[in-house]
């Protein structure tokens, strides 16, 4: 396990390093930087600013630099507000980790218990109609279905406040981001709970008369959650990561919404910061999923 575990921490770092150099290069690459949309700003200033941040230097440089000041800590400062991004991304990254996990344990098991229902009721009107709803969510992107919870739940119902803080402002932007990877997760539930009840020592544990209750939950259940867990690793870091949208929209002050706003202000340390941070999250999620498949079952080898 230990040498499975340094291994992959090796793999995550060569990762992270890739992600960086392809991020840095092709930032630089587009046209502009991020002092040109100052209108009132003149060359000279410009200069100055770029002279200053060292965005004057060749692009191969920049990144070296870059990458010195982070192996040492420093994420640098937004180009924009002048504030550190190690400021930023600690008060904005809890805002999004809390939509995240909500939506990740709803969807977990909304997924678990629609999916077990839906296999234990094979071709019943609850399976069709399970069925028929995971295939209609998987087909609607998170946005169009929090554009669709914001126009009726805030606009015609009046049930809940659009655009304001804390409270009640989560429920809508979780059930957003939870209905996709539910319906995923409902639909792996079903097709590996039917697997596992159709194989041999389920047939043996009912011909020794264990209870249902029991060959359900404790032999088949458990066993079905392995293709489960394959799946919930990368969908947590793709919550945590990918909320952009969905946080624009309700407006929600999250590590999403000041990855997006980096991007249209051209905030280089930003968006190298940002990348990087949410790199290592989705990288820490798929070794923990794949330390999670070990205890669930022993019999898997991690080599």
């Amino acid at each position: 396990m230990a040498k499975y575990v340094f291994k992959r921490i090796l793999l995550a770092i060569v990762t992270i390093v890739i992600i960086s150099v392809i991020t840095f290069f092709a930032m630089n690459a587009i046209p502009g930087g991020p002092f040109n949309s100052e209108k009132a700003s003149s060359p000279a200033v410009i200069a100055a600013l770029e002279a200053r941040y060292n965005l004057d230097k060749p692009v191969p440089v920049q990144y070296v630099m870059y990458m010195k000041n982070l192996l040492h800590g420093e994420l640098g400062v937004s180009l924009k507000s002048a504030r550190p991004i190690s400021t930023i991304i600690s008060e904005s990254f809890p805002i999004s980790a809390r939509l995240g996990i909500c939506a990740a344990i709803l969807a977990i098991i909304l997924g678990i218990v629609l999916g077990s229902t839906a296999a234990l009721m094979r071709n019943k009107w609850p399976d069709r109609l399970i069925v028929f709803l995971t295939t209609l969510i998987t087909a609607m992107p998170s946005f169009v279905v929090a554009t669709l919870l914001l126009y009726f739940f805030c606009m015609k119902l009046g049930w809940v406040s659009a655009f304001e803080a804390g409270g009640n402002n989560f429920i809508l932007p979780v059930i957003a981001l939870s209905m996709s990877p539910m319906a995923y997760i409902t639909r792996l539930t079903k097709t590996s709970m039917l697997d596992s009840l159709g194989q041999d020592y389920i047939r043996t544990a009912r011909a020794k008369g264990v209870s249902q209750k029991k060959v359900i939950f404790i032999h088949g259940l458990r066993n079905a959650l392995i293709p489960v867990v394959t799946y919930v690793g990368p969908m947590i870091a793709s919550i945590l990561t990918g909320s952009l949208v969905v946080e624009s929209i309700f407006n929600i002050g999250g590590l999403g919404s000041k990855f997006v706003s980096s991007i249209n202000n051209r905030d280089y340390t930003m968006i190298m910061a940002t990348t990087i941070f949410l790199a290592c999250i989705m990288v820490l999620a798929n070794l923990i999923t794949d330390i999670v498949y070990k205890i669930i079952d022993p019999r898997i080898k991690l080599d």
